[in-house]
């Protein structure tokens, strides 16, 4: 039993990519998960991705391009404001401007970029370089 589904979708994607493959496939699919599949896509992290619905929860085939050095879910969901989002930018990415940490705020998910341009405060979720 799996206690953690983004955990699981960030680990099998960044061990796929370590091992060389072209793809993945990761179950159970949640929205949430789409959503941060949608925004990797969007910042050239992973290629076209496939969600495919079965008799359970169905699952996702991931197109890898091998454009990902690490990604992790962060643990716990530290609440951030604005003002506080650079300290976790040091933290969790390796320089200024590489990378992305993918934050929950009150209007969606979206990068820590999008979060500072419309000033949003919200929840971490997860980084990826």
């Amino acid at each position: 039993m799996l206690n953690d589904t983004l955990s699981n979708l960030m680990s099998k994607i960044l061990n796929s990519g370590k091992a060389g493959k072209t793809s993945c496939i990761v179950s159970p699919v949640s929205k949430q998960m789409i959503k941060i599949l949608e925004i990797m896509k969007d910042n050239t992290f992973i290629g076209d991705y496939k969600i495919v619905r079965d008799a359970r929860a169905g699952y996702v085939e991931i197109n890898l391009i091998n454009a990902i050095n690490n990604c992790k879910v962060i643990k716990p969901r530290f609440a951030f404001k604005k003002s506080t989002l650079e300290k976790y930018e040091k933290r969790f990415l390796p320089a200024k401007g590489f990378g992305i940490i993918i934050v929950s705020t009150s209007k969606g998910m979206m990068t820590n970029e999008e979060s500072r341009k419309k000033g949003l405060g919200g929840r971490l979720i997860a980084y990826v370089y």
